[in-house]
């Protein structure tokens, strides 16, 4: 078996990247086991294989000792002199033990570690490879489903996508071709495990950037994306070029950039808005297509804010179920409060008032200020004035 298993390791090494000593070293160990397996010797034993003939040696180790308790793991000094003088105690000697059938044995082991090696090695590169696309899209084609998942052919590997990344508009049959996202790829006990997903935010932002040129170079950034798969997106865009129309640039002639996206998720409306430093502008443009009126800021919650809208875009800027709302206020990170603008106008004379009441405070203070910075002889001369007055009208 020796030439035949140099030119296996040979062979492997050059075809599947696996290093030959890495696999001399499994082999001898899986071969000291097997002997003890085989031939139930429980001393210490060692297993050299020769890489150059491709020989495979087994050694009994034993320890020099003045009386020898155990003749399977010690030998006696004056035996161990015998073999040669220079020998002392404690000295470890090498006894040569290779059965003569044990070729047959070294020969099935070293199949089974061959194998074992190559398929650690071939779940190896697929992890390697597949990690290289964590977080970024892939096209792959359904093969089967189970109660829990359904299984998506990536090539080189089942990827599983589970039922709370699958889009509820959608229905998965046999294969189907569908674009997913990459989400978690584990290198588990079993082999590398890749997780996809069609309901991942990031999954839009990946068909942004297929679809659209300006985006993937970063001419047009997406500042946000809020989602409720296969039913309606919002994204926020900016631009980098003051020539450049961010929300034109994804929305494309006639609508045909936007609505590739649309396509591929299946219908799934899309609101693109414009990123604005403005807070107030930005939730404006968030909650488009409804117009906004006003918005007022909580002074004791910088993230929460009232909306207030035309009576007759109530529903609108609410939207089907809160929608339009729900997904406004995780596009800016706003808690967003909406009010019809009838219902403010008691609001808006509350903060007239108190304004009004502000204006007369500070005049009062000021007057209470002129008081205090006369002298004690212009004050007294200031009250006898007041004095003869009241005399006077009496």
């Amino acid at each position: 078996m020796s030439k035949e298993m140099l030119n296996a390791l040979e062979a492997l090494e050059a075809e599947k990247g696996i290093s030959k000593d890495k696999v001399i070293e499994a082999l001898e160990a899986a071969l000291i086991s097997a002997y003890k397996r085989h031939y139930g010797q429980a001393q210490n034993v060692e297993v050299e294989f020769d890489d150059k003939k491709g020989n495979i040696h087994v050694y009994a180790v034993k320890e020099v000792t003045d009386e020898v308790m155990d003749s399977q793991l010690e030998v006696s000094l004056k035996d161990a002199m015998a073999i040669n003088k220079a020998y002392e105690l404690g000295d470890k000697i090498r006894f040569e033990v290779t059965p003569k059938d044990f070729g047959r044995i070294a020969a099935q082991t070293a199949k089974q570690v061959i194998l074992q090696r190559v398929r650690e090695a071939e779940r190896t590169i697929i992890y390697n490879e597949f990690s290289e696309y964590e977080n970024d899209i892939m096209q792959g084609i359904v093969e089967r489903q189970d109660r829990r998942y359904i299984y998506v052919n990536l090539g080189k590997i089942e990827a599983v996508l589970s039922k709370q990344d699958q889009m509820p508009n959608e229905f998965y049959q046999p294969h189907d071709r569908i674009k997913v996202y990459v989400s978690k790829v584990e290198n588990t006990s079993k082999g590398p495990q890749v997780f996809v997903s069609r309901s991942h935010p990031d999954l839009l932002k990946r068909l942004f950037e297929q679809e659209i040129p300006e985006v993937y170079d970063g001419i047009v950034e997406i500042v946000s994306i809020a989602r409720e798969a296969g039913d309606r997106s919002k994204v926020a865009v900016r631009s980098n070029d003051p020539n450049i129309d961010p929300v034109g640039t994804c929305v494309g002639p006639k609508g045909q950039r936007v609505q590739a996206i649309v396509n591929e998720l299946k219908g799934e409306n899309m609101d693109i808005v414009e990123w604005n430093e403005d807070s107030a502008a930005f939730i404006s443009n968030a909650l488009n297509p409804a117009q906004v009126v006003d918005v007022i800021f909580n002074p004791e919650n910088p993230k929460a804010c009232t909306v207030v809208v035309p009576d007759f875009q109530l529903s609108l800027a609410i939207g089907k179920r809160g929608q339009n709302a729900r997904l406004a206020a995780k596009l800016t990170n706003f808690k967003i409060d909406i009010k019809p603008e009838s219902e403010m106008e008691d609001f808006y004379a509350q903060l007239a008032e108190a304004a009004d009441g502000e204006e007369i405070l500070d005049e009062e203070y000021k007057g209470e200020s002129l008081e205090a910075d006369l002298t004690s002889d212009e004050y007294e001369n200031l009250e006898f004035n007041n004095e003869n007055e009241q005399t006077e009208e009496e």
